[in-house]
């Protein structure tokens, strides 16, 4: 290794490998499509649906998801609607001259679910929930158990006793179906589950009303079927009717109580992680299989070693890797010396079977070849240059002799 090799390597020039614009656009264009694809369906379809559900269950909306209908047929027969969108304004509002209408009892927290509860439960009112799933009938409505499949037919035949039921007829009631074995009123079943109960309280003259769909109470929904007679019959019961309209800028629905982070967690979180695991070990089994084992392959041109020596030098300098180079130039001397006094290759770094060798051979210091072959790293570039020179007089030295 000479001086010139450690030297600092000159400014490489651009080459003609560099891609130009050309080639990146070609490269990148079919991405890029794709993303302004993608990005015009998102926006296409969030403007289609921006006002698919608005106002939806609302009283005072008169798109076809809102309910104006319903409350103004019900100002029409002497019956006062009036809509809460908080907890305390919801559970004061319970009363035996009052019917509670949630409209969205999933969006509750369990906190909520369990302090609307506390309060409906012995108020002597009618208590309606509208399409309560797991997260919320299991309070709501205990004893009642929401069925994870669904209606599939969204008019049904009423098939009960309730006098409200009958009088309406058929009514697209179809939707979350449940289970109970309270002694109740079960209307508009769907193979064989009800779409709609009506639990009497344990004492006084309240109930609550558990209702599949929200169909009925759609002003797009009002007209047909029996949909009207019904919702009037349900929410009429009471003189006055309170519309609860779940809000997240409730103050409540931030009242977590003592629920550390994983209570806030939504349920499953824990396995829908483990999949994610899974399929991307899964994913990087399949990329690395794709890879294959290395294959060699022979270089298109043939490089002189003083260019790969020097190259690797250059290396070694950028890194200030002295110690590599140092261990490099001695492990390569010693390989070549181990032949020239009789050592095995496979011994030739070894110190107790190559310096004793050396020293019969030149009659010199063994401390001194150790120093030499096994020594430190240098400290500096000098320091290595001069190993360099070292190791390169005592390889001559042992050849000639």
């Amino acid at each position: 290794m000479t001086e010139a090799a450690l030297a600092p390597p000159p400014a490489s020039p651009s080459t003609s490998a560099s891609p130009t614009t050309r080639q990146v656009w070609t490269r990148t264009r079919g991405i890029v499509l794709a993303l302004v694809i993608l990005l015009t369906a998102a926006v296409a379809i969030a403007a289609i649906r921006s006002d698919a559900q608005h106002g939806r269950l609302d009283p005072r909306s008169a798109d076809p998801y809102g309910s104006r209908a319903v409350a103004e047929l019900l100002d029409d027969r002497g019956v006062s609607t009036r809509v809460v969108t908080t907890l305390d304004e919801a559970r004061a509002a319970a009363g035996s001259d009052t019917t509670l209408l949630i409209a969205a009892p999933d969006l509750l927290t369990d906190r909520q679910q369990t302090r609307l509860r506390t309060a409906t439960a012995d108020s002597d009112g009618r208590t309606v929930l509208v399409s309560p799933g797991a997260p919320s009938v299991d309070t709501l409505a205990p004893g009642i158990t929401a069925d994870p499949a669904p209606s599939f037919d969204s008019t049904l035949s009423p098939r009960c006793d309730l006098p409200a039921a009958r009088r309406a007829g058929t009514a697209d009631t179809g939707g979350i179906r449940y289970t109970t074995a309270l002694d109740a009123d079960t209307c508009y079943p769907s193979d064989g589950l009800p779409t709609l109960l009506r639990i009497p309280a344990a004492s006084g003259s309240g109930d609550t009303v558990v209702l599949g769909a929200p169909d009925i109470l759609y002003n797009d929904r009002l007209d047909e079927q029996g949909n009207a007679s019904l919702a009037l019959q349900l929410l009429g019961s009471r003189p006055h009717l309170v519309w609860y309209l779940p809000s997240l800028s409730d103050d409540s629905a931030t009242d977590s109580g003592s629920q550390g982070l994983f209570d806030l967690l939504p349920a499953g979180w824990l396995w829908g992680t483990l999949q994610l695991f899974i399929a991307a070990a899964l994913a990087a089994l399949w990329r690395a299989r794709r890879l294959g084992p290395l294959v060699p392959e022979r270089l298109p041109v043939a490089i002189r070693a003083s260019e790969t020596v020097e190259g690797r030098a250059r290396l070694y300098r950028k890194g200030n890797a002295r110690d590599r180079a140092a261990a490099a130039l001695r492990s390569t001397t010693r390989t070549r010396l181990a032949p020239l006094v009789g050592v095995p290759p496979a011994q030739a770094h070894a110190p107790e079977a190559l310096l004793p060798a050396l020293s019969a051979h030149l009659h010199g210091d063994g401390q001194a070849l150790h120093s030499l072959l096994f020594g430190a790293p240098p400290r500096d570039d000098a320091a290595l240059i001069s190993l360099a020179d070292q190791l390169d007089a005592l390889e001559r030295e042992v050849r000639r002799s």
